[in-house]
């Protein structure tokens, strides 16, 4: 299996992300996800409390107890585990999925996961978050910003993103044994 510039595994078909930005509403939050080899940005909805949790990461807050994330990751270290990386996998019915994998260097343990708690995860881990090829191939995603007016363009058009603008051209997944 093929290694990142970390000496961690990456699939074949995965691309490593990183948190472009996270936008919040009234009742929901978007994380833009930014290919870090690529243009694209990859737009999730996750509840507030995800978001929160996602944010208080990078603000430096430090809370007086552990989130529930915090809990996670800290009953993770205390068996002698690692988490070492998190892949947004799919996405059905407008549905996004994750994993998160761990391991103790003997054996890897893949651990079924919302995508908002495998991404409030992975930021408190400090490892790396990758969206499988399918997915960015499946959403409507957009193109990162270049210039001034792009961005400023870009910020404006963020503001009345739907769930229904990235979903309305989901992609069929092919059916095994169908003709193409």
């Amino acid at each position: 299996m093929a290694k990142n510039e970390k000496g961690k595994p990456k699939a074949q078909g995965e691309k490593e992300v990183r948190i472009y930005s996270l936008a919040t509403t009234v009742n929901e939050c978007i994380i833009f996800l930014e290919e870090l080899e690529g243009s694209r940005l990859l737009p999730i909805w996750i509840g507030i409390t995800e978001g929160q949790a996602i944010a208080i990461r990078f603000s430096g807050v430090v809370l007086p107890r552990p989130l529930t994330h915090d809990l996670l990751i800290a009953g993770i270290k205390q068996l002698g585990w690692a988490v070492q990386k998190v892949v947004v996998s799919d996405v059905k019915e407008n549905t996004f999925y994750a994993r998160v994998q761990v391991s103790d260097d003997k054996r890897v343990e893949i651990l079924d996961s919302r995508p908002s708690d495998a991404i409030a995860i992975a930021v408190r881990a400090g490892c790396p978050i990758f969206v499988d090829e399918s997915v960015f191939e499946r959403c409507q995603t957009l193109t990162k910003p270049i210039s001034e007016d792009e961005v400023s363009k870009f910020k404006e058009d963020l503001k009345n993103i739907r769930p229904e603008d990235i979903f309305k051209d989901l992609k069929k997944k092919p059916e095994e044994g169908s003709e193409k």
